[in-house]
């Protein structure tokens, strides 16, 4: 194994310029991965909206939507008096009024259009919250009205509020907490992308220039060592390679998110990061036959690694990007990856429609490595022939 041997000596040997991007990594990701507040408890909790009601109706069903509006908001006392009711919703002492006019259960009554009156903060949440309780309260009342003749007034009243007594019971079964790691997660693998590329173009192209160089190249030739057996080991090395750079780029996770990596979620990141890798290494690859000497290697891994996540969604959101620059970073290998990433991260559930998109993106990034070695073998088959 002197060629697997000589291959980690050459990395070893360029070492220290790897260890800054994964340096660089651990910080940033770290970083950013705890970066902002946790999110604050989203469970839901009703809120009770501050309102004036004013009804110039005497009806049972006037008395019912009063009624019906006090259980969900706090009803203020305040004078019909225009300029004082315009100060109480200026300084939000109330967010909405209601005014009932006289006939208004008598036009329900005989199936007209009703119309109340109302004054509300412009575009808030309780007006529109508001307006569609009122409406459901008059739906309602015009729903029996036109199924059941004969009924009075005190008789509609009572069946249209047993109706919206009637509640349904709401479970969120989407924990804050774990939305909120699995977000974290997400980013953390984003950024692992970047460095993950840079330290394996830089390896891999480091280790395949010397090798490539005519006059060693020639000389291994004369070795006892065979051709085959000599791909064979640079095979197996840059593989051991691209793994020992993967499981060093994880290993902060598994210490910063615990328990959650060995989850089905967290196993799919996992997944998705070492298919990367493979792609990422292919890559390199290719680029290692392309590239002339060892400025081009540095210029080569911090123009793809860094143009690549850029425009694919690691330092800039994809959902911020626009859709040209997205559609130039689809032809990335980075894009695929950070959008699996994306999809895992907001996940409430894994089921196979669910994780199909993921694994659609695997697949894509997977052709991105087979092309890549399919391109590399066509240019080193020509430079053979030239």
């Amino acid at each position: 194994m002197q060629v697997y041997k000589a291959l980690f000596k050459i990395i070893h040997k360029n070492l220290p310029q790897i260890t800054i991007y994964i340096f660089s990594f651990l910080v940033v990701a770290v970083i950013m991965s705890n970066v902002g507040s946790n999110p604050a408890n989203a469970d839901f909790s009703e809120t009770r909206v501050n309102i004036a009601f004013f009804s110039y109706d005497d009806s049972a069903l006037s008395d019912g939507l009063e009624s019906s509006l006090s259980n969900i908001t706090n009803m203020i006392d305040i004078p019909d008096d225009r300029e004082k009711l315009q100060d109480a919703l200026f300084f939000r002492e109330v967010e909405y009024i209601v005014r009932v006019p006289k006939g208004f259960a008598e036009d329900l009554m005989k199936g007209k259009d009703v119309k109340i009156e109302k004054i509300a903060v412009p575009g808030s949440v309780s007006e529109v919250y508001l307006d569609n309780v009122i409406n459901k309260y008059i739906n309602t009342a015009k729903m029996y009205i036109s199924n059941m003749k004969g009924l009075s007034d005190k008789q509609l009243t009572d069946f249209v509020m047993k109706d919206l007594e009637q509640k349904a019971e709401v479970k969120l079964i989407r924990k804050v907490e774990e939305v909120s790691k699995s977000q974290k997660v997400g980013y953390h693998f984003n950024y692992m992308a970047y460095s993950l590329f840079a330290v394996l173009i830089l390896g891999v192209s480091t280790v395949m220039l010397v090798f490539n160089k005519k006059d060693l190249r020639n000389r291994n030739l004369c070795s006892p060592i065979t051709p085959k057996s000599m791909n064979t080991q640079l095979i197996l090395g840059n593989l051991s390679y691209a793994v020992l750079a993967w499981l060093i780029m994880i290993m902060p996770s598994l210490f910063m998110f615990g328990s959650f990596m060995f989850t089905a979620k967290g196993m799919f990141f996992l997944i998705n990061s070492l298919v990367f890798s493979l792609s990422a290494l292919c890559i390199s690859f290719l680029i290692s036959i392309l590239v002339k000497g060892p400025g081009a290697i540095s210029a080569a891994a911090n123009v793809i690694s860094l143009g690549s996540s850029f425009i694919s969604g690691v330092l800039v959101p994809q959902e911020l990007l626009g859709s040209t620059v997205l559609r130039i970073g689809s032809f990335t290998p980075t894009y695929w990856y950070v959008k699996s990433n994306n999809i895992i991260a907001g996940m409430t559930e894994l089921t196979l429609r669910n994780i199909t998109p993921v694994l659609y993106n695997m697949l894509i990034v997977f052709g991105f490595a087979v092309a890549s070695i399919a391109v590399a073998l066509v240019v080193t088959k020509q430079k053979r022939t030239a």
